[in-house]
């Protein structure tokens, strides 16, 4: 006995059922997508997050130079405006990967109830790439802060040599 469900598929052409397919798959590619960028977003954090330590290091270590500690106060500054850059870009695409698991929803849902949810599909996806774009956009942003702060501050300094 079939399922209620699945009843109007077995009336329905093999051609139609994969179009349904092949059309649900382009969200899952770009989530597919999406979880990369979500992967080196989080890479690139977790690489400021050890830059912030590092500082927080140096700033309380015995070293009493000013012009030291003004550049290290200059870079904390800086990696604390990465960290929300990239802590938005993150919220961002994982907003988009969630629009499109909707999208792919959406796709399926229509299918099987045989109900038009053209509205809903353009919502979701359009979500979807708009969310991306703004991840990549929070990306550059990242990008640009980092590329400018050490050009104009420099590296970061290193630590004081101890004495013997």
């Amino acid at each position: 006995m079939a399922l209620p469900v699945f009843a109007g598929l077995a009336a329905e052409p093999v051609d139609s059922v994969a179009h349904i397919i092949q059309v649900a798959l382009t969200p899952v590619f770009m989530l597919s997508g999406i979880g990369t960028l979500l992967n080196l977003f989080n890479t690139r954090l977790a690489r400021v997050s050890d830059h912030i330590e590092q500082a927080n290091a140096l700033l309380t270590d015995d070293n009493d130079d000013p012009d030291r500690n003004l550049t290290l106060e200059k870079h904390l500054v800086r990696l604390h405006r990465r960290t929300l850059m990239l802590d938005t870009a993150i919220l961002a695409g994982g907003l988009g990967g969630a629009a499109s698991c909707g999208a792919a929803f959406v796709l399926f849902l229509g299918s099987v109830r045989d109900s038009s949810v053209a509205t809903w599909l353009v919502i979701m996806f359009g979500l979807a790439l708009a969310c991306t774009v703004g991840a990549l956009a929070l990306f550059l942003g990242d990008s640009l802060i980092a590329w400018h702060g050490l050009k104009r501050e420099g590296p970061m300094p290193r630590p004081a040599p101890r004495a013997a």
